[in-house]
């Protein structure tokens, strides 16, 4: 079952310890964007039907990417995107994002898209492999 959209923005507002909605659902937008640019077919499309609808639409219709990015080169992508941000309150962003998303895929989904993507981005999600 896909999370309501007040449920994953008000959830993605504490981990990123932003002040307002708006900073919340900017930050979402953008990095499901870039995420799903890295996602194909069947785990993508059950990430996004766990999602809210409008952030689903997002990840199924990313910004394009000619490679997949590593961690740092994504963090610095979604730097680029979003206005005044900086590498390091890029990484917040991209964690607050993608921590939740992880907890609204579960273990095994996100097991599956971390499979999908380059070395690294366990970290990204909030689950270190081999810790």
């Amino acid at each position: 079952m896909a999370m309501r959209w007040k449920a994953f923005l008000d959830q993605v507002k504490e981990r990123g310890d932003y002040d307002t909605t708006e900073e919340a659902e900017r930050a979402a937008r953008t990095v499901l964007a870039l995420l799903g640019a890295h996602l194909v077919g069947e785990v993508r499309a059950e990430l996004a039907a766990r999602l809210p609808d409008e952030l689903a639409l997002i990840l199924l219709n990313p910004l394009q990417a000619h490679e997949p990015l590593s961690p740092e080169r994504f963090v610095r992508a979604t730097a680029a995107w979003i206005e005044g941000a900086t590498e390091q309150t890029a990484a917040w962003d991209v964690g607050a994002v993608l921590s939740v998303a992880s907890d609204a895929a579960g273990e095994e989904l996100t097991g599956r898209v971390l499979f999908q993507l380059p070395a690294g981005y366990d970290l990204l999600f909030g689950h270190p492999q081999g810790v």
